[in-house]
C-alpha cells in the first residue's frame, strides 16, 4: 500500500492508464484496471522495483529525468506533471530548459498512426517515445545511443542505410540544430553536457559546431536494411510541434509497393517479436 502522497498519486494515475491506451496488449486476467507495474516499467524505461519502492514510500530523492520519464509514461496533463515534480520534491523544468514532455494530445495523435511507424524526439534530438512498429522498424535505442547526434557522430548505429553525403549532410544538420536548441535554452544542463560531449568525442563536430554551420531539415528518403524482413526505401518526414519543439519523425511508405507490403510484414511479426 502507498504511504506517501507521491506513492498514491503514482498508483492512481498508474490505474488510470489502460494498457491498451498506452500500446500494449492487454492479454489474460488482470488484477488491477489500469498498468502493472511492469508495463509502467517497460514505458518509462524504469526498473518495476523502484516503481515499487516509489510507489511503497521506500524510494527517496528520484531525479528529474525519472520523474519526467514516469509523466510521459502515464500521460499526465500539464498541471499532473507539474504536481508530480512538487510531490518528488522537485523544481519544475523552467522555460529555460528543453521542454521533454509530451502531451495528451501528440499522445493521441500517435495512437491513431499505430499501423506507421513514429517516434518523438525532444529539440536535442533525444528520442522520447516510439511505437512498437518504429522500433521494429529502426531498432530499440538505450542510454546515449537514444540521442540522435549521439549516434552519427559517435557510435554510427543505424540501420539506415548511408553514403558519404547522406551521412555529411545529416551531421551538418543535427550540429546546426543543437546550435539553434543551446540558443533557445541556454539553462538546460542536459542539453550543455550534451554538447561537450560530443566535442570530446568528435573532432569533425566540434568543426562544425565551431563553424556556426546552417542547415534545415528536408523530406527525404531512406533505405533501411532490415534483420528480417529485408530492404525498405520508405519517406521519412519530421514534424514539428508548435510551443515545444518536439519532433515527430514518420516513416511511410508509397500504397502497392514492395516497400508497403514489407512495412505491413513487419507491422505484424516484428511488433509479435518486441511484445514477446
Amino acid at each position: 500500500m502507498p504511504t506517501t502522497e507521491l506513492g498514491g498519486a503514482l498508483q492512481a494515475w498508474r490505474n488510470r492508464v489502460t494498457p491498451d491506451q498506452a500500446g500494449l496488449p492487454g492479454g489474460g486476467r488482470r488484477r488491477t484496471p489500469g498498468l502493472r507495474r511492469e508495463e509502467l516499467s517497460q514505458l518509462a524505461g524504469i526498473s518495476a522495483d523502484y516503481i515499487i519502492r516509489l510507489e511503497q514510500g521506500r524510494a527517496r530523492n528520484p531525479s528529474p529525468q525519472i520523474i519526467e520519464s514516469l509523466a510521459r509514461a502515464l500521460r499526465l496533463e500539464n498541471g499532473e506533471r507539474e504536481h508530480l515534480f512538487r510531490l518528488a520534491g522537485l523544481a519544475v523544468p523552467g522555460p529555460g530548459t528543453v521542454p521533454r514532455h509530451i502531451t495528451p494530445g501528440v499522445h493521441r495523435i500517435l495512437d491513431r498512426l499505430d499501423s506507421t511507424p513514429v517516434a518523438v524526439y525532444d529539440a536535442t534530438w533525444t528520442q522520447l517515445l516510439a511505437n512498437p512498429l518504429y522500433t521494429a522498424l529502426i531498432g530499440a535505442w538505450s542510454g546515449p545511443d537514444l540521442n540522435a547526434a549521439w549516434r552519427a557522430f559517435v557510435t554510427s548505429t543505424t540501420r539506415v542505410r548511408q553514403t558519404p553525403e547522406s551521412n555529411g549532410a545529416l551531421q551538418r544538420l543535427l550540429a546546426a540544430d543543437l546550435r539553434r536548441t543551446s540558443a533557445l535554452y541556454p539553462q538546460d544542463a542536459a542539453l550543455t553536457d550534451l554538447v561537450v560531449q560530443l566535442q570530446r568525442r568528435s573532432a569533425l563536430f566540434g568543426e562544425l559546431w565551431q563553424s556556426g554551420v546552417s542547415a534545415e531539415h528536408q523530406s527525404s528518403r531512406k533505405t533501411i536494411d532490415h534483420p528480417t524482413v529485408g530492404t525498405l526505401t520508405l519517406d521519412c518526414d519530421v514534424l514539428h510541434v508548435a510551443g515545444n519543439h518536439l519532433r515527430i519523425m514518420v516513416y511511410t511508405a508509397k500504397p502497392g509497393t514492395e516497400d508497403a507490403e514489407r512495412l505491413a510484414l513487419l507491422s505484424v511479426i516484428g511488433t509479435q517479436t518486441l511484445t514477446g
